[in-house]
């Protein structure tokens, strides 16, 4: 970094703007293959916070590579800076008050450590969307996992590419057997557990 480059500090804290809030900003970051549910209930998440007067805001992984991301492949290298990217956005976002939900595959623990280590303690929860590859194939109306059987995608995670599981996750849904209904119930009991809301706040 530029020795001329010097962080400035606001006046207004991120206490301040959770205290506005009546909640704490968290990460909450869900992790799985490609077709396991990680969009789908973040945004369902995102939909029942926000019935409750919390400030969210979801990264979407298809998303973010229209914009901020939009430079970037997906070799391993590419793959590290996307994380790398997204997880300096989120801190903001958590530094402005706000709930973060983040959708990526983000198949290497390293990478999802990586942002973990940037944020302090209990301000990053790993939620692992957990399901059988091959019920994840059968959601895939993209054929992306098709083309990567037949080669004609390159570095597909869960068939030519590693995905990492998390060893010791936040949170573990099994969503080849719960509903997004009930996923999204798991996750919010997990916030009222760890301090993040208050269940019975803006309800």
């Amino acid at each position: 970094m530029n020795e001329n480059v010097v962080w400035h500090h606001a006046t207004v804290t991120r206490k301040r703007r959770e205290n506005m809030n009546s909640h704490r900003s968290v990460i909450l970051w869900f992790t799985g293959l490609s077709n396991s549910g990680k969009s789908t209930i973040a945004h369902a998440t995102e939909e029942q916070l926000h019935t409750r007067g919390c400030r969210t805001f979801v990264f979407d992984g298809d998303n973010v590579r229209h914009g901020l991301c939009a430079d970037l492949g997906f070799s391993r290298e590419d793959r590290d800076e996307n994380i790398r990217r997204v997880g300096e956005m989120s801190k903001l976002f958590v530094e402005a008050g706000i709930i973060a939900l983040t959708a990526f595959i983000s198949p290497f623990r390293g990478d999802r450590n990586r942002v973990r280590n940037l944020v302090q303690e209990g301000d990053f929860l790993e939620i692992f969307c957990k399901c059988p590859l091959e019920v994840c194939e059968q959601r895939d109306v993209k054929g992306h996992y098709k083309k990567a059987r037949l080669g004609e995608i390159k570095e597909f995670t869960g068939i030519s590419s590693p995905y990492e599981e998390p060893i010791h996750p936040d949170l573990v849904l099994t969503t080849d057997t719960l509903s997004v209904e009930q996923c999204v119930d798991k996750v919010v009991d997990l916030l009222r557990q760890r301090g993040v809301i208050n269940i019975t706040a803006n309800s």
